[in-house]
């Protein structure tokens, strides 16, 4: 690779070899943190921001980048570049490197760091930076300060081709593999002074995207050389899919002809063998009981009862993953692990086709009479089908009943029914974790849309900086439509709030937080000692009841503020477009 032109810095010149590498092989974009050590690639990032070879994000808060890297990776398949100075900044990104660890999600961090012989002596901002994530990384590189030597450019350059297929979890010739799989990589930047000088990307040396060299996450049906495990039609079958599924799960419970159980965030809660109430039915006899055997993708994390049948000795269960280290193996009691799975079509019999009607019929049964009750009953509207009013007391009676429902207080339920019928297959969709999120998964019926949720380590750590991250990448190039909504908890936002901060001079996405605000962590309520523990202890340590005017908040940070409190108001607020950050307060009763 050529040198970098009238650089005098080794420290310039080989952040810029580092991150022009990342161009060509597919990176688009670079999230800088500030700081001194670090400014050697801070000021190449903007430099190749200038001629329009990346997308550059800065951001003062090193946690909400590592966030905000993990949205842009989960939308777009490619991870992002993040760059932060030495010390505490590294630790900061400690959050973002676990929850992509145990999600498999490409990151790749590059962290500036003192060079060695400055470590162990209580040299400022200096800590043991290689080694800090422990075993979270596919792959970390305590690298040497460069000195200006020939073939350091060369050096950095292939650095940034092993950093992105570790992330990526793919090999030499860019086929998955599955153990690790994809996750997080840190490359430690030793740096010395001269920390940097001024560095200009001449027009021909403009790093652009190498069709044949970039490289982006494999999807599961492209590996090479994975077994396929054969399943055989006979024991009675749920196919269960929990976070990051795919639809993989939903095409193999088709194929078999078994119900399906797919979480909220699974990508694969669609289809005509969806079961809405599993919870119910894997508790009732004559359905929960009789199952023979459960097959299991991807991370289910929003029940007890899932976890419960997989545990049970008279279940046999199947744990897949086309990837990673840890496998889903609650109570240790998974039978089989396997890569891929497949069951041979055949024309299902009647005690099969039975199986899985009794399965679907009695959830459609429970989740409209669910809906019923909420709706409190139907009324009618003396309206015959010509369209004239042939009953003027029931007109009346219809009329009133409309404009209650209108004046309704927005509940959860109804507050996560209305943000599933208002988003788009074009649109995408971020929970975090809180009650809404389960209130989603019990309720809402089955809809091929894109959804996600941080469930690696269900934190609700960084869920600001995702929704952000996904915004940007799905509003990107073709794709540059649709809006990004996140329902998120009054924590879950106080929690991340600094990354409402967004880089001056940087495009401000269609995004929508909507928060529902029900004065603190009511999430905990459902714990057992809620009802021991005294009221004001439980309050003070576990609900953390909060006060902050959300309205002023959102007004500090430059986003458009909104409030829904009824039925009415909710269903406008979500049919108004989105231009920009957005933040929508629903107000909730704890």
């Amino acid at each position: 690779m050529r040198e970098a032109r009238a650089v005098a810095s080794p420290a310039t010149a080989s952040a810029l070899a580092l991150l022009s590498e990342f161009v060509r092989l597919g990176v688009t974009d670079v999230i800088v943190a500030p700081g001194s050590r670090s400014q050697a690639l801070a000021l190449a990032a903007a430099e190749l921001e200038r001629v329009g070879a990346i997308r550059l994000h800065v951001r003062i808060d090193e946690r909400g980048a590592g966030f905000l890297a993990l949205g842009l990776a989960v939308e777009s398949g490619r991870p992002a570049v993040v760059v932060t100075t030495s010390g505490t900044a590294v630790a900061n990104l400690h959050p973002a490197v676990l929850e992509a660890h145990h999600a498999g999600v490409p990151l790749i961090v590059a962290t500036a760091d003192r060079p060695a012989e400055l470590r162990g002596i209580r040299s400022n901002q200096t800590t043991m930076q290689p080694g800090i994530f422990a075993g979270a990384v596919r792959l970390e590189r305590d690298v040497d300060a460069p000195d200006g030597r020939p073939g350091e450019a060369d050096a950095a350059a292939a650095l940034a081709r092993e950093a992105l297929h570790a992330a990526l979890g793919v090999d030499a010739d860019g086929v998955l593999v599955p153990r690790p799989g994809p996750g997080p990589v840190h490359l430690n930047l030793q740096l010395r002074e001269p920390l940097s000088t001024p560095v200009e990307v001449a027009e021909g040396d403009v790093p652009r995207a190498d069709a044949a060299a970039s490289v982006t996450r494999t999807p599961p049906a492209a590996r090479s050389g994975a077994h396929i495990a054969r399943l055989e039609h006979g024991p009675r079958t749920v196919v269960i899919a929990g976070a990051g599924a795919g639809p993989e799960a939903e095409e193999l419970a088709r194929a078999g002809g078994w119900p399906l159980i797919a979480e909220v965030t699974s990508g694969a809660r669609f289809g005509p063998n969806l079961v809405v109430a599993y919870r119910e039915l894997l508790r009732e006899p004559g359905f929960g009981d009789r199952v023979e055997r459960a097959i299991v993708f991807g991370h289910p994390t929003l029940s007890r009862e899932v976890p419960a049948l997989v545990q049970r000795d008279d279940v046999e269960s199947i744990a897949v993953a086309p990837w990673g280290i840890e496998w889903f193996d609650p109570g240790h009691a998974v039978d089989r692990f396997e890569r891929a799975v497949a069951v041979a079509p055949h024309e299902p019999t009647a005690d099969e086709r039975a199986w899985t009607g009794r399965w679907v019929r009695a959830s459609r049964m429970l989740v409209d009479e669910a809906s019923a009750a909420a709706e409190h009953g139907g009324v009618r509207d003396g309206v015959d089908e010509t369209g004239h009013v042939t009953d003027f007391a029931a007109q009346r009676e219809y009329l009133r009943d409309q404009l209650a429902r209108v004046r309704q207080p927005v509940d959860r339920r109804m507050l996560v029914e209305a943000l599933w019928a208002a988003t788009w297959p074009h649109d995408r969709l971020v929970f975090g974790a809180s009650r809404l999120i389960r209130d989603a998964d019990r309720v809402v019926p089955g809809r091929r849309i894109v959804a996600h949720a941080n469930r690696g380590l269900a934190g609700i750590d960084g869920t600001v900086a995702t929704s952000i991250g996904i915004a940007i990448a799905s509003q990107s190039g073709e794709h540059a439509h649709g809006t990004t909504r996140a329902l998120i908890g009054d924590l879950t936002l106080l929690h991340d709030v600094g990354s409402l901060l967004l880089g001056d001079g940087e495009p401000r996405p269609r995004v929508l937080v909507i928060v529902g605000n029900d004065g603190g962590g009511t999430i905990f309520d459902a714990l057992e000692v809620a009802a021991s523990a005294p009221a004001e202890a439980f309050d003070r340590v576990q609900f953390t009841p909060q006060r902050v005017d959300l309205a002023r908040l959102a007004g500090a940070y430059g986003w458009e503020y909104r409030r829904a409190t009824t039925r009415g108001e909710l269903d406008e607020a979500l049919g108004t477009a989105v231009t920009g950050p957005t933040l929508l307060e629903v107000p909730l009763p704890r």
